[in-house]
């Protein structure tokens, strides 16, 4: 049902919403109230108060009859501050408690198996050892990558995400003895459990950006600042992305200008053209 479908069943084919979404979704769709106002011959602050009703319909009615698909988080990884220590502990509350059953162990001891059985089950229980020795090495790899990545983001464990540091898998894959893909797989879809908040393992790594100290600040760093920027300017008077590189300059961060419309686009925060309220 299209937003002038859901206008028309709640009895509003006269308002100015249904005349905007009649006439006027283009200029809608990019904030263009004075244009609109002008054409329908009615105040900017109507067009804005119509916009926001607009913005309130269903835009896929039909999601209501789909099924509760929330997806829940299950961190592998749980780190909590005892005293000045950060520790890090697994969660292996999922993982299964895997024993080779003495059965086994009954019919190799059976005077009355066969030399071929006993070289069968022999074969099975060495691949059930095998296997259980691989599930707790996976489980150590974790741990081993977990307690790295804190001991190098105290400060982000401490403070939150305008301390992360920048940290590649490589840097973490010799900390820890591993090959780079090694890691790649181990924190890929893998959450962990901090002071801060959940967060998959991949988001504690980013690439550098330079300040003009000489230090190195996270992307993700940078871009939260970005996205605290947008969050406090004037509706009235949007910050450009070149207010942004001038603001952050001050602030001894050096990023070109196509790096924060980059980051505006990640962040899905329209250009200051179509932010500006009237």
């Amino acid at each position: 049902m299209s937003p002038r479908n859901q206008l028309e069943q709640a009895g509003k084919k006269d308002s100015l919403e249904y005349k905007i979404v009649e006439n006027y979704l283009e200029a809608l769709a990019k904030k263009k109230f004075p244009e609109i106002a002008r054409k329908l011959n009615v105040e900017i602050k109507d067009v804005q108060e119509a916009a926001k009703k607009i913005s309130q319909l269903e835009p896929k009615p039909g999601r209501i009859f789909l099924p509760d698909n929330e997806v829940y988080v299950v961190p592998e990884v749980f780190v909590q501050k005892v005293g000045d220590e950060f520790v890090v502990t697994l969660n292996n509350d999922y993982i299964p408690h895997l024993r080779i059953s003495n059965i086994y162990k009954d019919l190799m001891a059976d005077p009355n198996a066969s030399p071929q059985d006993k070289e069968y089950i022999r074969a099975k229980i060495t691949a059930g050892k095998n296997f259980i020795k691989s599930i707790h090495h996976r489980q150590q790899t974790i741990l081993n990558i977990a307690k790295e990545i804190v001991s190098r983001q105290r400060e982000f464990m401490e403070k939150g995400v305008a301390y992360l540091k920048p940290m590649t898998m490589k840097e973490i894959a010799e900390a820890v003895g591993v090959h780079e893909t090694t890691v790649s797989r181990t924190v890929s879809g893998k959450y962990m459990q901090t002071p801060q908040g959940v967060f998959e393992m991949k988001y504690f790594f980013s690439s550098a950006v330079q300040s003009s100290n000489g230090n190195q600040v996270s992307n993700k760093t940078v871009k939260e600042m970005i996205a605290e920027l947008f969050r406090n300017e004037d509706p009235k008077n949007p910050l450009s992305d070149q207010d942004i590189v001038k603001i952050l300059a001050e602030r001894g961060i050096v990023i070109a200008r196509r790096t924060v419309a980059k980051y505006r686009s990640e962040l899905k925060i329209l250009p200051s053209n179509l932010r500006k309220v009237y």
